[in-house]
């Protein structure tokens, strides 16, 4: 099995990862300098595949690619930097 391709669809703001014809995301919002994680969503046919993850850590490469901090008010985006504090210098200052 291939690892999961994640897109960023910059149309409609969300990192995505299709499989089996379901799409898992996460939506963003950029403002000023930084990135704003409301909503991640894995259908529930494709849970526990680690998807969510995945879009996690796309969001947060893009971020650092773009020099931007994460505003994580997606529970899982923040649920993500509680269990992997490797990545909180990414975190905008109010959310640290």
């Amino acid at each position: 099995m291939t690892a999961p391709f994640v897109r960023n669809n910059e149309d409609r703001n969300r990192f995505e990862i299709e499989v089996e014809g379901e799409i898992a995301f996460a939506e963003y919002h950029l403002v000023d300098d930084h990135i704003v994680f409301p909503h991640t969503v894995v259908p529930k046919a494709l849970e526990g595949r680690g998807l969510g993850a995945k879009l996690v850590e796309a969001g947060l490469e893009y971020a650092r690619e773009e020099g931007l901090s994460v505003v994580p008010r997606c529970s899982f985006f923040a649920r993500y930097f509680e269990r992997h504090p490797e990545h909180r210098e990414l975190l905008h200052h109010d959310w640290r």
